[in-house]
This record gives structure tokens, C-alpha cells and sequence, in this order.
């Protein structure tokens, strides 16, 4: 029921995976008239394995997540996350409020044993194909322990789903060099030097879609910072293309002729195809679908939940923490 668009995106989502993948049951949690009365508009829908689930409360998108918390015991949100709980679901794909989102998921599903606290992670499109990045924004005032949790977690992920034997980890910093950087980031540094994941070393800004590394870790200011720059950078650039490719007759027919490279390179940069940031660290699959996501993007979110259920994400992660930090005392 959240995000811009709600069941009017989450429907016509959920009924393309269904078609995607033959083995796959959906729950829509919310209210079931609505949802019932937006299904009705869908033909050759497959009942048998789309279920409704009523919930009586929707989570506002502006709704402070205390209070979320406290007085939405029965809103779309928190039932879906108990799904998960319960064992009714394998995962839960939200496009709601992010903040009440993650405090719900934390506070049902609890952290997994070792890790102090989740984080948001998702996959950006780099030169080299895509790089983890962690965290982008549950976490404001992460400790150096927190950032090698994170590391942990991000490997962990990339080598279930990538197939990645040694996930190279590399730390978000202001310099590439051992001296650069605040006292925490160095901190992290030498503590993921001891560890035996595959560590890098320090990345700059200019370096985050270089695909040097296959995750990348930093604390969630610098994270969210670094995601919503690159969204606005992403959006000036459209603008400019547009605008040079419509100032006049010549700039009209060279738009024309470069359109199946333009095509090209917008389809390998769509946003939508890397929609869904998951919650990790957490027992139990949550994925943060963006708000504004359209139908195609909502999909690619959930096909993110499906990858990461087959995998059993949360269960190899607690598996793994273990052998790699053993001894670490973290």
C-alpha cells in the first residue's frame, strides 16, 4: 500500500513475476477491497498462487517511524514483516516509508547473531558490471566494528548471488592512501586487514562506479549522500542530452541517428533494473522497493527478494560470520 503509486505498481509487478518465474506464490498484504477492486482490471491473473492478505492500517510515507511503530500493529507493513516472522513468507518487498520500514523490520525480525546492526545495501551499475554498495542510510554514526560487519555482509552477499569465489571489499574514503581519512575509517582499515576477506583498500568518490571492487562499504551519511549525488547527476545529464539534442534542426536529426546508441546506454543504465536496496542483517529478507518505482522497477525488486530466498541470504551470512571473524572479537 506505500510508495507514489501503490497497488496501481505493486499489481501489475507482481503479476509479471508471476509470469517470470513458474515456482514463485505472492501474498499482497493491504486492504483487500482496493486491492481486489485493482486486480479486477488485470485479466488471466493466476489466483492459485496470488493471495490477498488483509491489513487494515497504511504507514504514511511522512509517518515518523516511532509512531509507526507504536500505533500501525495492523498496517501493511508490519504484517507482511510478520509473514516473514512466522514463516508464511520467504521475504518482504516494501515500497513504504524507509525509515518505519527498517525500524519494523528490526524490531520483529531482530538482528542476526554478530551483527549489531542492519544496514541498506543494493547493487550499483559500475564500468565492470556492479558493485555492492553499504550502507546507504539506516546507519549515521557507524563505529569501525559496524563497518566490518557491514564488509562481512556485503561479501557474504556477493558471493551467493554474483557466484564470486573472493569478493574484493574496498572502504568509501576522502584519499586512496593509508594516511587519508577520518580515525574510524582507518580503524575499520586495519581491522578488515586481519580479517580474511578479500580487503582492497581505500576507494575514493571518483572511484564508486569504476567496479575496482566488488563491495564497497561506508558508513549510511556518507552512503546516502553519495547514492542521491549520483541520482542528481544522473537526471542533470538527461537534462542536457535533451536539450542539445532539440536546440535546433541539426541537433534534431544527429538525436535521430545516435537514438539506438542513446537506447543502448539508457537500457544499460535504467534505474529500474536495479531497484530494491535490501535490509540486511536482519533474520529474515526485507527489500526497499523506491518509492516513485513504476511497475517494471517494483518487479525488479522483487525478483531481488526471490534471488535472495533461493539463496537463504541470512542463513549464510550468520554461517560465514563466524569463519571470518573468527577471533576478531567482533
Amino acid at each position: 500500500m506505500g510508495g507514489d503509486h501503490g497497488p496501481q505498481v505493486v499489481i501489475p509487478a507482481a503479476i509479471s513475476t508471476l509470469q517470470r518465474h513458474a515456482d514463485v506464490e505472492l501474498i499482497l498484504v493491504g486492504d483487500e477491497s482496493i486491492i481486489s477492486a485493482e486486480l479486477a482490471k488485470h485479466k488471466h491473473v493466476d489466483m492459485q498462487r496470488l493471495k490477498i492478505h488483509h491489513a487494515s492500517q497504511i504507514v504514511g510515507m511522512d509517518e515518523p517511524p516511532s509512531s509507526a511503530l507504536r500505533g500501525k500493529k495492523d498496517s501493511s507493513m508490519r504484517v507482511a514483516i510478520n509473514l516473514v516472522k512466522d514463516g508464511q513468507a520467504a521475504a518482504c518487498v516494501s515500497a513504504g516509508n524507509t525509515g518505519a520500514l527498517m525500524a519494523t523490520a528490526r524490531f520483529v525480525l531482530k538482528t542476526l547473531p554478530g551483527i549489531e546492526r542492519p544496514a541498506i545495501v543494493t547493487a550499483l551499475p559500475t564500468m565492470r558490471g556492479h558493485t555492492y554498495v553499504l550502507d546507504l542510510g539506516a546507519n549515521v554514526d557507524s563505529s569501525a566494528e559496524h563497518l566490518v560487519q557491514f564488509a562481512v555482509m556485503g561479501s557474504v552477499l556477493a558471493e551467493l548471488v554474483d557466484g564470486k569465489t573472493k569478493p574484493t571489499v574496498g572502504l568509501l574514503n576522502v584519499g586512496a592512501e593509508e594516511i587519508k581519512g577520518n580515525e574510524r575509517v582507518k580503524e575499520a582499515a586495519r581491522l578488515l586487514a586481519k580479517t580474511d576477506l578479500n580487503y582492497h583498500g581505500f576507494v575514493e568518490g571518483d572511484g564508486l562506479y569504476h567496479g575496482d571492487v566488488d563491495v564497497l562499504v561506508c558508513d549510511g551519511f556518507v552512503g546516502n549522500v553519495a547514492l542521491k549525488a549520483s541520482e542528481g547527476v544522473a537526471h542533470m545529464i538527461r537534462h542536457y542530452l535533451r536539450e542539445a539534442f532539440s536546440r535546433n534542426i541539426l541537433t534534431k536529426i544527429a538525436g535521430i541517428i545516435a537514438s539506438p546508441v542513446l537506447k543502448m546506454f539508457s537500457k544499460e543504465l535504467d534505474p529500474r533494473a536495479f531497484n530494491g536496496a535490501n535490509l540486511i542483517g536482519l533474520q529474515g529478507i526485507v527489500i526497499k522497493s523506491h518509492g516513485g518505482a513504476d511497475a517494471f522497477a517494483f518487479a525488479s525488486a522483487i525478483n531481488i527478494a526471490v534471488l535472495e530466498a533461493r539463496k537463504d541470504v541470512p542463513k549464510n551470512i550468520t554461517r560465514h560470520l563466524e569463519s571470518l571473524l573468527e577471533g576478531q572479537g567482533l
